[in-house]
């Protein structure tokens, strides 16, 4: 066969001299097979370690951790303190930011001493998103070892090794401030990252129910604060502003439903006085101990229930 002056072959096999000669042995694969594999594992070591995101071009997503460095467990430390969180997570086919959320915060509270527990509550009906109820079922199956939740959004993630994640005996702790939010400034915001003693949550009868779709359950429940006399609290000294927390989603790849459906517009402006825990309905489909990276976490997959005579907006149709 002849070749081009500009081209040559990929491999030119020398007789019995070179590594891959026509006369190769078993060992000499062998010995192929393990540089391989040695080069491999170097691969992902590097992958996995280095600063792979500002190399493709999504700086806004931190790297996840290497599956080969396994995390510790969650272990109960008498050492740590008497308090124990229940971290909820509503959630719905988000799976590329859960994989990253669940080792970054276990891993996060570890190294503050937080003993914790990640609930990732997983809406699996087909109704309209809430975030909200599912805060709400997170509450009711936290069991009897946490005393206190922390409500808590899966696309942020905090920087700042200064923020208190520690028990809010006072009342309410906000984490996710006004002035440290990525987005979100006005003065009586208190989504994104809350933390409240069981006890507190339950004077204000949980969240809300009605509110399918995104956005608005936080501000009602900021009425519920006030109801139930409690006083927020915010953090102090956190002087990284915006940049305190870094914010995962990405809006062009994953849109938010901001749909007002019916009479869904008028309605949710309106304080829900009797909703809450105490009108909850769902099922459990199941419940799964899982670990990502090392990091425990229980799966909850959840179906809620809609009263059509009082949210229709449940529903698209």
């Amino acid at each position: 066969m002849m070749y081009s002056s500009r081209r040559k072959p990929v491999l030119y096999f020398k007789e019995d001299r070179s590594f891959l000669s026509r006369k190769c042995t078993i060992w000499k694969l062998f010995g192929l097979c393990i540089l391989l594999v040695l080069v491999s594992l170097l691969w992902v070591q590097l992958t996995c370690s280095g600063d792979m995101n500002q190399v493709s071009g999504y700086s806004h997503v931190p790297h996840q951790p290497c599956p080969v460095e396994r995390q510790a467990s969650s272990v109960d430390d008498p050492s740590w303190g008497p308090h124990k969180m229940a971290l909820i997570v509503p959630f719905r086919e988000r799976f590329e930011e859960i994989l990253v959320f669940v080792p970054y915060m276990h891993a996060f509270l570890n190294k503050k001493k937080i003993l914790h527990r990640i609930f990732i509550i997983n809406q699996v009906d087909h109704f309209r998103f809430n975030r909200a109820s599912l805060i709400n079922v997170g509450y009711m199956e936290s069991g009897n070892d946490t005393d206190y939740i922390a409500m808590h959004d899966v696309d942020l993630l905090p920087q700042n090794e200064d923020l208190d994640y520690g028990f809010p005996e006072e009342g309410p702790f906000h984490v996710a401030s006004p002035e440290l939010h990525p987005l979100y400034h006005y003065k009586t915001y208190v989504g994104g990252i809350l933390l409240l003693t069981k006890k507190h949550y339950q004077m204000c009868n949980g969240m809300s129910n009605r509110f399918w779709g995104w956005g608005r359950e936080d501000d009602e429940f900021f009425r519920r604060l006030k109801k139930a006399d409690l006083q927020l609290f915010r953090p102090k000294g956190i002087t990284t502003g915006t940049k305190t927390f870094q914010h995962i989603h990405d809006p062009a790849w994953r849109k938010r439903d901001q749909k007002r459906i019916a009479s869904q517009k008028q309605e949710q402006f309106k304080i829900d006085p009797e909703g809450g825990l105490t009108n909850l309905e769902y099922k459990v489909e199941s419940r799964q101990e899982l670990t990502i990276s090392g990091a425990p976490c229980t799966v909850i997959s959840t179906s809620l229930q809609c009263d059509l005579n009082q949210t229709p907006w449940c529903q698209f149709s």
